[in-house]
This record gives structure tokens, C-alpha cells and sequence, in this order.
């Protein structure tokens, strides 16, 4: 799985790098189109290589995509918090109450009468 994983990042890198000499030109990024750049008498325009464009583009992209839909998950974390902390309660609860059921008994006839922890994950 390391190896399938190392080649995947290995052929993206590869790409990255043919897609950056292929658009090495040069282009101009303006904030405001030329009309409105003239009636505010401000024009801050940028000269970047092409790739360099792409690539910003396709992070923000992801960056934002990442935000959104972390904040979608949201409900769904809280929810899911709030249920490991009601499964947290309810077993000191029942070992709690085992333990005050067994209280004075044999310590084997105890230890028999306690299930089994599953293993966790």
C-alpha cells in the first residue's frame, strides 16, 4: 500500500511539473476590469507565470472545499461527542453499580459475573 501510495504522489508530481513548463508565460492579473480600475483611478495588477496561477487557483479551491465541508460536519461531530460522553457515563454507571452488587462477595464469583471488555478500535 506504501509502494501504490508513493507512485500515486510520484505521478502528481510529475504532472505538476509538465504542467508548469508547458505555462510558463507570463500573464497580468488585474482585481478591477479596465472601465472600473479608471473610475477609481486604482489598477493593482499582478504579472505571474501562468502555472502559478493554476496552481493557486486549484488550492484555494481546495482550501475552501476543505472549510465547507468541515463546517457542514460540524453537527455531526457534536453529535457524535456528545454520545461518546453519554457511553463514558453510562459505563461508570454500570461498573458503579457492579461493583456496589458485588460489595462483601467472593472476589471470583465477581470477577466470573463481569462481562467480558470488547476490544476497542
Amino acid at each position: 500500500m506504501r509502494a501504490l501510495r508513493t507512485a500515486f504522489w510520484g505521478i502528481v508530481a510529475i504532472c505538476l511539473v509538465i504542467l508548469g513548463l508547458a505555462n510558463r508565460g507570463m500573464v497580468t492579473l488585474r482585481v478591477l476590469p479596465e472601465g472600473l480600475s479608471g473610475l477609481f483611478g486604482v489598477s493593482p495588477d499582478i504579472d505571474m507565470p501562468l502555472y502559478a496561477v493554476i496552481l493557486i487557483g486549484v488550492a484555494l479551491g481546495l482550501m475552501i472545499g476543505f472549510l465547507w465541508e468541515w463546517l457542514r460536519e460540524h453537527r455531526h461531530r457534536a453529535e457524535a461527542r456528545k454520545r461518546a460522553r453519554e457511553v463514558n457515563r453510562l459505563e461508570r454507571e454500570v461498573d458503579r453499580l457492579r461493583h456496589e452488587k458485588h460489595e462483601g462477595q467472593d472476589e471470583v464469583l465477581a470477577l466470573v459475573d463481569r462481562p467480558a471488555t470488547p476490544a476497542r478500535a
